[in-house]
């Protein structure tokens, strides 16, 4: 096989990998094209295996480039949430329930308190099931290194880890009920969607509409969203689409990207909103990626 067929035989592989250690659709794919120039280069009678060979290439330029990333971010104003990725467009990337889990905004957006090597090797074991030997190759440490970085990260995460009890049909009745209700003002509708203690989480960089701060409690929660209905654009639709393996809204104007919403549902009530109003990061929406 040449170059290119080795290299499209594991893209989903290696785009799967890279998104979740960035977080960025557009950045995992520039990525992967740089990937794909270093691996131009390489003999591949040399080469024992290229799923190998490239895991470590574009799990290292992850690591290197999420390094970089988050000094940058020492000046992003608000919360940092992952860039949405249209599920519905790559259905290779949810193959098994924790490929999908792993890619819903909630659990990416968990994903950010682990340092970049942590992120990748807990990705790498949890998600991928590596062992940890092969893991070791690829981040360039002891398998018994490799071993406390994965258990550090599953630490971090264990106690507000997302559940993923409810089922699709029921987060869309859910998410149904909450656009009927903001449009038409319905406080007791709402409520009865919302958890007492809901968190709402923006990420706009400084643009109106996003809240610098979570919004923290039911009664905020609500004040901020009927809020937003009134200052809406003049032509904004609404559609339904699957974000990051859940369903989530896409709110447009004049057919383009103007936010989405995601939620993390427990216990048939909304727990957590992910809202992404930053234009930087609706790029891939519009392009279709």
């Amino acid at each position: 096989m040449s170059h290119v067929e080795l290299f499209d035989q594991h893209r989903t592989l290696l785009f799967s990998i890279a998104y979740r250690i960035l977080g960025s659709v557009m950045d995992a794919e520039d990525l992967l094209q740089e990937a794909f120039l270093r691996w131009q280069e390489v003999e591949l009678r040399e080469v024992d295996s290229a799923k190998a060979f490239l895991t470590t290439v574009v799990t290292r330029l992850s690591i290197d480039h999420l390094r970089l990333a988050r000094v940058q971010r020492e000046s992003y104003i608000g919360p940092w949430l992952p860039e949405p990725l249209m599920t519905s467009e790559r259905p290779g990337l949810m193959e098994t329930a924790i490929e999908r889990d792993s890619l819903s905004i909630a659990f990416m957006f968990l994903l950010e308190r682990l340092t970049p090597v942590e992120r990748a090797a807990f990705i790498l074991r949890d998600v991928f099931d590596y062992e940890y030997a092969e893991i070791a190759d690829v981040v360039d440490k002891s398998p018994q290194n490799v071993r406390q970085l994965v258990s550090r990260a599953r630490r971090h995460l264990q106690d507000e880890r997302p559940r993923f009890d409810v089922s699709i049909d029921e987060q869309q009745r859910i998410m149904m009920q909450f656009v009927q209700a903001v449009s038409e003002g319905d406080v007791e509708s709402l409520q009865s969607v919302l958890a007492e203690d809901v968190v709402h989480y923006s990420d706009g960089n400084g643009m109106p509409g996003a809240a610098r701060k979570p919004i923290l409690g039911i009664e905020k929660w609500m004040r901020f969203f009927f809020g937003l209905q009134r200052l809406a654009p003049e032509g904004l639709g609404i559609r339904m689409l699957e974000v990051n393996g859940t369903p989530a809204i896409l709110f447009e104007v004049d057919g383009a990207p103007y936010a989405t919403l995601s939620f993390d549902f427990a216990d048939g009530c909304i727990i957590n909103s992910y809202g992404v109003v930053n234009p930087e990061k609706l790029k891939a929406l519009s392009l279709g990626v």
